[in-house]
């Protein structure tokens, strides 16, 4: 794999691991924009990957945006530059084939929350402090954060969080499903690579096809979503591991796929 200033990426079983290494904080700067976006064009075009789980190094997952570019934008032109790196990363991670896990090792507020809420799965370290403290600096989140806390929270909760800035415990997250799954500290890594292999054993194509009726659908009436489903799931009856997965139940076997 490609070696990048920001991050370090290790690849085991299939499933890859980002870790975000921006001392001391790892604040999402533009340069970790750019290489995440770099590192997972790379390992989505990957047949070694199946899998890949964002973290960060040291006991913080991402402690925010980078304050210091935050601090040099002065005008409208700069700012929107500067948001649209984020939400075309954001988007891109959302529209993956390939499942995206946040293992959530410690402080995420911010654009690092923003981040995690890009990502299809979260699991949090049961010390993790989560949250968007940016009206506390006279800002609003500009990475996306208005937009998918409420998706995810709901309005009232989401609205919470946002006007008072107070972050909440992993807990907390976990009980307004924010994350999925809260872990010990030392086994969050452990726990996330398990989660992701028990998606990564059935067929990518099944896989990818979720990821794309449920992100897609999410906002269409849903009269529009049930006919983009049926229009993926007439796709998938023609695809071989389609035949396979059936015929393994009927004979009750084990399938062996083959990701077509």
């Amino acid at each position: 794999m490609k070696e990048y200033r920001y991050l370090k990426v290790n690849v085991d079983d299939k499933i890859a691991v980002i870790t975000i290494d921006n001392p001391p904080v790892n604040a999402l700067s533009k340069g970790v924009i750019l290489n995440l976006e770099k590192s997972l064009q790379e390992l989505n075009s990957s047949n070694e990957v199946r899998a890949i789980v964002i973290t960060g190094a040291g006991n913080f997952f991402v402690a925010g945006a980078d304050i210091r570019e935050i601090d040099k934008l002065k005008s409208k032109k700069d700012a929107r530059e500067m948001v649209s790196y984020f939400h075309r990363l954001g988007l891109w991670i959302e529209s993956l084939p390939k499942p995206v896990i946040a293992a959530i090792n410690g402080p995420c507020l911010g654009g690092g929350l923003e981040l995690a809420m890009t990502c299809h799965l979260r699991i949090a370290s049961a010390n993790a402090k989560i949250g968007l403290p940016e009206i506390k600096l006279g800002i609003i989140p500009g990475f996306g954060g208005t937009q998918r806390l409420p998706r995810i929270v709901g309005k009232a909760k989401a609205l919470e969080m946002l006007l008072t800035g107070d972050p909440i415990s992993a807990q907390e997250a976990k009980e307004n499903g924010l994350v999925n799954l809260v872990s010990e500290p030392q086994d969050l890594l452990k726990q996330t690579k398990d989660l992701a292999a028990r998606i990564i054993n059935k067929s990518l194509v099944p896989i990818s096809k979720i990821i794309k009726a449920v992100e897609e659908g999410f906002d269409k009436p849903i009269e529009d979503a049930l006919e983009f489903e049926t229009a993926l799931f007439c796709e998938i009856c023609e695809t071989s591991d389609k035949e396979e997965g059936v015929k393994a139940f009927l004979e009750k076997r084990q399938p062996e796929f083959q990701d077509k």
